[in-house]
């Protein structure tokens, strides 16, 4: 086995790959000169795709019909995004099988006679032998999309070479494209978004990262894909590089509606998302919480977001106190209230969509992301709610604010009796907890925000009494005093740290990187744009796009190293 090192300035990244992935970073690199240029006081940021930038781009450049599926490694969290964790992820022996397997599947379904015709736009002389110059036309426009930059000769010659050669030993000119692509879609080129850097002409001794790493950037930040046609024709023009070219190419990319998978990419990370893929609960206890509804609460959530913010570009704060969402037949039982199904053509899988727009009435209990089924039912425990853990998630998913673990050797068994004929209430539970000296300081900063939400059940269904108890919901946020969910949420909505956090996550979404001490400047002036712009997410993305910290670049690739084991 091969394993193939990316050298950095600063942080390395490491991939185990196959023989033929390791060739063909050596011939990308070796083509490009990755490894000549000059090196920097930073690192150069590569990512790996996510599963989701993995689908989106095979439906976007060989159509919706192709499918892509995997059980694809996922990234650790870092700093708060999976976006981050990326940019260290490995790529193991077994995650490049099952990448290999994705990628033979792919190639075969765009190479067979149901696709090919379509998809390869050019006819060879005889589909029983090679036929480089169509094969050329073939590889050198998928390669393009697939890699976000234009082939080098290097890099062209070496796929046609191998869908040729393949050809000759098949006597199939599909099979030999077939080979070829499959090679592309294992190629680090494709796995990985890779910053490539060049001097900064407005700032000398300054990196910067090129116009099509800058498309990349743009086109991952707001439609969670790799870029278009367009946006790859502006790039080799160097439009990207001028503040007119740049800012009519963002203005075009946030217009589209492609812009709600950008949002729904990004809010789906900070909001730690990936956790519905495990949760599940009690069946004894909570019957009516089966996979159809897990499904459901996240989806809620996405719509609910997708529509605020993107629809109907309101303020971002609104989120947390609004009575606007969408409902379906499963969600509206558990929620106790009463919808129509959707009659309009909106099919997904070949089923009408049952999804309808609902909007609470004043006084009622829910209001606004907190109390919908997906944060309920994600911060909770399989058979009990948990204030702790839904303060833990408010403090570090949407105020940014770092939360201490556990002490080891702690004693949960007070807590976690629901049946105690003392503690009858998860208020009256965590109160007996914070007798410990060890973890009344977490709990103090946890447990007043989430015992405001305890109205809910563990699958989010409301309640007012626990073991025949009334449930009190009052708490304080900051010395901010508050009675219930609504009187959270509003008082949520006022803090400051709501705004600054998603400005610093979304920041660090886009450039694929923490913002370090030197950006705070750069981070308060995203802070100020945003409040002038009613906190409109779009503008903010805006803001971002179009700032000199997007386009910098923190370093270059020294060097390649490659190691057998």
């Amino acid at each position: 086995m091969v394993c193939v090192r990316l050298r950095f300035a600063v942080r390395p990244i490491s991939t185990v790959l196959g023989v033929a992935a390791a060739w063909m970073l050596l011939s990308s690199a070796s083509a490009s000169g990755a490894g000549d240029e000059a090196p920097s006081a930073g690192a150069a940021v590569v990512r790996r795709l996510q599963p989701t930038q993995y689908q989106n781009i095979i439906s976007d450049v060989f159509g919706s019909d192709i499918v892509a599926s995997g059980n694809f490694e996922p990234p650790v969290r870092q700093d708060g995004l999976l976006a981050l964790g990326a940019t260290s992820a490995s790529i193991t022996a077994s995650g490049f099988k099952q990448y290999d397997a994705t990628a033979q599947n792919v190639a075969k379904q765009v190479t067979d006679e149901q696709h090919r015709t379509a998809l390869v736009p050019c006819t060879p002389a005889s589909p029983k032998m090679r036929d480089d110059k169509c094969a050329s036309v073939f590889l050198d426009s998928v390669g393009t999309l697939l890699f976000r930059r234009p082939l080098s000769p290097a890099q062209l010659g070496g796929y046609v070479k191998v869908a040729g050669d393949s050809a000759d030993k098949l006597q199939d000119f599909y099979k030999g494209v077939e080979r070829s692509l499959n090679l592309m879609l294992i190629s680090p080129d494709f796995l990985f978004i890779r910053d490539v850097v060049e001097p900064d002409r407005k700032s000398r001794g300054q990196f910067r990262i090129d116009s099509y790493s800058l498309a990349a950037r743009l086109s991952f930040l707001f439609w969670n894909t790799s870029p278009d046609n367009q946006l790859l024709l502006a790039a080799s023009k160097g439009r990207l590089q001028t503040p007119r070219g740049l800012a009519r190419e963002v203005d075009r990319l946030i217009s589209s509606p492609r812009l709600a998978s950008g949002v729904r990419a990004f809010f789906s990370d900070m909001y730690g998302f990936e956790e519905f893929e495990t949760l599940a609960k009690d069946a004894s206890i909570y019957p009516k919480f089966a996979a159809k509804l897990v499904e459901d609460a996240k989806e809620q959530t996405l719509r609910t977001i997708v529509d605020h913010i993107v629809v109907r570009d309101a303020d971002y704060r609104d989120l947390f106190t609004t009575r606007r969402t969408f409902l379906t037949p499963q969600l509206a039982a558990l929620y106790q209230v009463a919808v129509n199904p959707n009659p309009t053509n909106d099919f997904a899988n070949g089923v009408p969509a049952q999804w309808v727009p609902y909007e609470y009435p004043e006084g009622d209990p829910r209001v606004g992301l907190f109390t919908q089924a997906g944060f309920a039912a994600l911060h909770s425990h399989p058979g009990r709610s948990s204030p702790t853990l839904r303060g833990k998630a408010i403090r570090e998913l949407f105020l940014c604010q770092k939360v201490p673990p556990p002490p080891p050797n702690v004693d949960f068994a007070v807590v976690q009796d629901t049946n105690n004929p003392v503690h009858r209430t998860a208020r009256d539970r965590v109160q007996a907890h914070l007798g410990s000296p060890v973890c009344a300081g977490c709990h103090k900063i946890t447990d007043p925000i989430g015992l405001a939400l305890e109205n809910f059940d563990s699958d989010g269904a409301f309640r007012i009494k626990e073991n025949q108890v009334d449930i009190d919901t009052s708490g304080k946020l900051n010395g901010v005093r508050f009675a219930d969910a609504a009187g959270l949420a509003r008082t949520i909505h006022d803090s400051p740290a709501l705004t600054s956090c998603v400005v610093s996550r979304l920041y660090s979404f886009a450039v694929g990187k923490a913002a370090d001490a030197k950006e705070t400047g750069t981070l308060r002036q995203f802070q100020a744009n945003f409040a002038k712009q009613g906190y409109r997410l779009p503008q903010l993305m805006r803001s971002v796009a179009m700032s000199e910290a997007f386009q910098r670049a923190p370093g270059a690739v020294t060097g390649i190293e490659i190691a057998q084991k």
